[in-house]
C-alpha cells in the first residue's frame, strides 16, 4: 500500500514534548512514531510500527541465519515457573504481578528463561534432538520505578529473546559464538556505533556474559576500554587489579591521634601533613568506610556491613549492587546509626565492625601488609599505620569504587578511558541454572541422562529503534538509516493540481519497481511545512515537484549528506531506483 500523507494516521508537532530530555525521546514523539500511553508504556503509530517491524525484520533473519526457530510464547506467567528458580523474589520489585479471580498468582514475563526449558524438556529427550535454538520478538514487562527516555527505559518494551540447548559446554561455547557473531551482523546493518563489553549476569545467573552497547551520550550504561587493547568493559564487571601483598614484619605499630575538626578526606589528610609525622599523606592513603545494609530475596531482616575503600575514590552503588545481586542494598540511616551505637559516624574503622560481628568487605587495593590511616570508632579519633592482616582481617574482597579513566586496564595493556552506551543487546552463558531448576535431561548416546546446558541471548527491539535516532539525527530531525527507515523515498509535491498530481505518479511508479515510497500529496499545506515535515521523518531519499516541474525536472535530496541535485523528470524513477536498490 502506497504511504499517501493525505490520509496516513500521522500528526507531526514542532515543540517538544515537556517530559522529553533525550534527542530519541523528543524526535520519535514530534515526528508522530510514538505516543505516550502511560508512564513509560507507549503506542506505536503507523510510522513507527513499519521501523519497529523493520527492525525486526534484520533481527529474525540473522536469528534464521544462525538455525533459530522463531515461537511465539505467553507472556502472562504462572508465579510456580519462576519460584522454582527463586526469580519470584529475586526480581523484587521488577516484577508486575497479578493475581486472577480464583486467587492464583501470575506475572507478567520480564524474560522467559523458565518457560523455554520447560518447553524443551516436554518436547525433547534425547541427545539426538540437540543443540537447538529457539527464539521469539516479543513486548516484554518490567515495574521500573523511574522510566525515562521515552522508549529506551520503559515499562513495556519489545525484545528478542534466544535460547540455545546444548548437551555439553562445547555446544555451549558454539552457540554462544553463533550468538555473538548473529549480534555483530545485525547491529552493522542497522548501522549503529556500538561495542562488545564484559558485563555482570545479574538475575539471569550463569558465566560468560557480554553487552552491545550502542555509544551515545545520552546512555545509563558506562563503559571502560583500555588505550592498548580490545579490552572493554561495564564499569560494574571492572575487576580491579590487585596490587601484591606486602610484608608485615617491621612496619610501625598502629597509634590513634586525636583529629578534631576534620570532616572529610581532605581536612584529614591536611591534618596529618601538619602534624609533623615525618611524612606526607595522601586521600590514597586513607581508608574511607561505607556502611550498608542489604536484604536477601524473602528475608525479612536487613543485615548491616561494612565496606571499605580507599579515600582517593567514590563509592559507585551500582558496582556495589552488581557485586551483592540479587541482595538489596541501601546507605545506613540515622534510624541505623542509633540503634548501633558502636557505629560512630565519621569515625568508623574495621575494628569496631570486626568486633561486633558485622561482615566487613574491601576493595581489592586493600591488601595484607597495606597500611591506612582510617577511623579509630571514637568521636573526633583516627588511627595511623592500620595494617590489613594484622590489625584486621577483612571478610573478602568487593568491587564498590568507582572506575575512573586513567586507570590501569585489568588486561594490564594500556589505561582505561570511559564514555556512555545504551545496552541494545546482551549474551550469558548461563550453563545449568535452569536445566537444574527443572531437571532439564537428556539421554545420552551411553544411554544414561545427560543434563542440558542453556545460554540466554537477548535483543531490546524498540530500544534499538531509540538507540539509531539518539545517533542519527540533526536539528531538524531523524535521518533514518536506509534499512529500517519507514521509506526509501520521500516524494513531495510542494504546491497543487499538476505538482501534486506528478509526485502521486511518481510515487505510484517507483512503488511498482520495488521502492518503498512516502509520498506527501496534502493539499492546502504550505512547502514550508512539507519541507519541515520531511527533514523532521528523516526520510533517506528526497523527491521535491516544485517549481522546477515547469523547466522539465525534479531536486533530488540526501537527508544525510544535505547534498541536493536537480535531475529530468523522466530519469528520475531510474535514478531512484538505483540509488535505493529498486528493480
Amino acid at each position: 500500500m502506497l504511504l499517501r500523507m493525505s490520509n496516513l494516521f500521522l500528526r507531526t508537532l514542532r515543540e517538544n514534548p515537556a517530559d522529553a530530555e533525550v534527542p530519541s525521546h523528543q524526535l520519535l514523539v514530534r515526528g508522530g512514531f510514538v505516543r505516550r500511553a502511560a508512564p513509560g508504556v507507549y503506542s506505536w503509530l503507523p510510522l513507527g510500527k513499519i521501523v519497529l517491524d523493520n527492525v525486526a525484520s534484520v533481527v529474525r533473519e540473522e536469528m534464521n541465519r544462525i538455525g533459530g526457530q522463531e515461537v511465539l510464547l505467553p507472556a502472562l506467567l504462572p508465579r510456580e515457573y519462576y519460584e522454582a528458580t527463586n526469580r519470584w523474589t529475586e526480581y523484587g520489585d521488577n516484577l508486575f504481578r497479578l493475581v486472577d479471580r480464583k486467587g492464583a498468582d501470575y506475572l507478567l514475563g520480564p524474560t522467559h528463561e523458565e518457560l523455554f526449558t520447560l518447553l524443551v524438556k516436554g518436547e525433547y529427550t534425547s541427545y539426538k534432538d540437540f543443540p537447538v535454538v529457539l527464539y521469539q520478538i516479543q513486548e516484554k514487562f518490567r515495574d521500573e520505578a523511574r522510566p525515562r527516555a521515552g522508549i529506551l527505559r520503559g515499562r513495556e518494551f519489545h525484545m528478542k529473546d534466544s535460547y540455545s540447548f546444548d548437551i555439553d559446554d562445547e555446544g555451549l561455547q558454539a552457540s554462544y559464538d553463533a550468538h555473538r557473531a548473529a549480534y555483530i551482523r545485525i547491529f552493522d546493518r542497522l548501522g549503529l556505533e556500538y561495542v562488545v563489553v564484559k558485563a555482570t549476569s545479574g538475575a539471569m545467573g550463569g558465566s560468560a556474559s557480554e553487552e552491545f552497547l550502542a555509544v551515545a551520550p545520552s546512555g545509563e550504561d558506562t563503559f571502560v576500554r583500555s588505550t592498548e587493547s580490545g579490552y572493554a568493559a561495564n564499569v560494574e564487571a571492572v575487576v580491579t587489579p590487585a596490587p601484591p601483598a606486602r610484608a608485615i614484619e617491621g612496619l610501625p605499630e598502629a597509634q590513634v591521634h586525636d583529629t578534631p575538626n576534620t570532616p572529610t578526606i581532605q581536612t584529614l589528610v591536611d591534618f596529618f601533613n601538619a602534624a609533623g609525622l615525618g611524612r606526607e599523606f595522601t586521600a590514597a592513603d586513607t581508608l574511607k568506610n561505607v556502611l550498608l545494609k542489604i536484604r536477601r530475596p524473602g528475608e525479612a531482616e536487613w543485615e548491616i556491613i561494612g565496606v571499605g575503600i580507599p579515600g582517593d575514590r567514590e563509592v559507585d552503588m551500582k558496582r556495589i549492587e552488581a557485586s551483592l545481586e540479587p541482595a538489596e542494598v541501601e546507605l545506613l540511616d540515622a534510624a541505623d546509626f542509633a540503634a548501633n551505637p558502636f557505629l560512630v559516624k565519621g569515625y568508623i574503622g574495621p575494628r569496631a565492625l570486626l568486633d561486633n560481628k558485622l561482615r566487613y568487605f574491601v576493595d581489592p587495593r586493600v591488601v595484607s601488609g597495606s597500611s591506612w590511616v582510617t577511623g579509630a570508632d571514637q568521636q573526633g579519633r583516627h588511627v595511623v599505620d592500620l595494617v590489613c592482616g594484622r590489625d584486621f582481617t577483612p571478610d573478602a574482597t568487593i568491587e564498590a569504587a568507582e572506575v575512573r579513566e586513567g586507570d590501569a586496564s585489568p588486561d594490564g595493556r594500556g589505561t582505561l578511558i570511559a564514555a556512555r552506551g545504551i545496552e541494545i543487546g546482551h549474551v550469558f552463558q548461563l550453563g545449568r541454572k535452569y536445566a537444574d531448576a527443572f531437571s532439564l535431561d537428556a539421554l545420552g548416546p551411553d544411554g544414561k541422562p545427560k543434563r542440558v546446558t542453556m545460554g540466554s541471548y537477548g535483543i531490546g527491539v524498540s530500544r534499538a529503534v531509540a538507540a539509531i535516532v539518539e545517533q542519527s539525527h540533526d536539528d531538524k530531525g531523524i535521518v533514518w538509516p536506509r534499512a529500517i527507515a519507514p521509506a526509501d523515498v520521500h516524494v513531495v509535491g510542494t504546491g497543487k493540481g499538476e505538482q501534486i498530481e506528478v509526485a502521486l505518479r511518481l510515487a505510484e511508479e517507483l512503488q511498482a519497481r520495488g521502492v518503498r515510497v512516502l509520498v506527501d500529496d496534502r493539499k492546502g499545506v504550505s512547502p514550508g511545512v512539507k519541507f519541515t515535515d520531511a527533514e523532521l521523518l528523516g526520510i533517506p531519499t528526497c523527491v521535491i515537484v516544485g517549481k522546477g516541474l515547469a523547466g522539465g525536472v525534479v531536486e533530488l535530496r540526501d537527508r544525510a549528506t544535505g547534498e541536493r541535485s536537480e535531475v529530468a523528470l523522466d530519469t528520475v524513477v531510474d535514478t531512484v531506483a538505483g540509488i535505493v536498490g529498486g528493480v
